[in-house]
């Protein structure tokens, strides 16, 4: 049995096509974060089990929570944004088989589609995650960028999961900045310190990482548009976070 779980915060506009892409599960649940659109209505509609449940700024609580409701030995987490294709559903349902090996978790790729192309380079062009694991294999952590933390044999799947985030500029810059501020709060919990330096070079080398060694350039003006975004990023943590320290004093 596998559960497909899905964390929602006003996601009316792509809720139902990503509850479409995994209808073949036998469970799906969406854990809502106190949405204020239409997203529990469509998946309730759309068969998934809804809990409106409070992020309080912390995925991963929020997707362990998720996983508490679980009731599929194996689970997928799935954004909402996501949507997984019939090769790699195919691919799932044979990995799970317990004939093809005793794993208890997998790496996915994701594939980022933004403005209409795929991001081939840049960190997008390279990222996978663990999204698929046995129930009781490992927890979350991570208050933002948050990791399943999987004990055991892990393999990597070879079909992609496609992603199309920031359909607009607004969105990514939204995005930016609340993703920005968990980040900084993050790091001022674990006392990291910051200078007037680190703010200038690590939106600096965030860029030269994206769009040089990455080959971020070869994606054309999505692909300067995403480096400049994601050192702006940057630049937005540790901003936030030299803030967070001068109010503390």
């Amino acid at each position: 049995m596998i559960s497909a779980i899905i964390l929602t915060k006003n996601e009316e506009i792509n809720i139902a096509d990503c509850i479409k892409s995994v209808k073949w599960c036998d469970e799906i649940i969406v854990v809502d974060d106190n949405s204020i659109d239409k997203t529990v209505d469509i998946a309730a509609k759309r068969g998934a089990v809804v809990y409106r449940h409070d992020m309080n700024m912390d995925f991963a609580r929020q997707r362990n929570y998720g996983l508490s409701k679980a009731k599929g030995e194996w689970v997928l987490f799935v954004d909402a944004d996501e949507r997984v294709s019939p090769s790699l559903w195919y691919e799932i349902m044979q990995y799970t088989n317990a004939s093809f090996g005793n794993y208890k978790g997998f790496y996915i790729k994701r594939q980022d589609y933004i403005w209409g192309k795929k991001l081939k380079f840049g960190e997008a062009g390279a990222a996978k995650f663990i999204r698929l694991a046995k129930k009781d294999a490992g927890r979350w952590s991570g208050k933002v960028h948050e990791v399943w933390n999987i004990e055991g044999l892990k393999k990597t799947l070879e079909k992609e999961l496609a992603h199309y985030p920031h359909q607009a500029i607004a969105d990514f810059l939204k995005d930016i900045n609340f993703y920005s501020t968990l980040r900084a709060k993050e790091l001022y919990d674990k006392n990291i310190k910051v200078s007037w330096l680190s703010i200038i070079i690590f939106p600096i080398a965030k860029f030269f990482r994206n769009y040089f060694l990455k080959l971020g350039f070869l994606d054309g003006i999505p692909g300067i548009i995403t480096a400049l975004m994601m050192a702006f990023h940057s630049f937005l943590v540790r901003g936030k976070l030299w803030i967070m320290k001068n109010k503390n004093r």
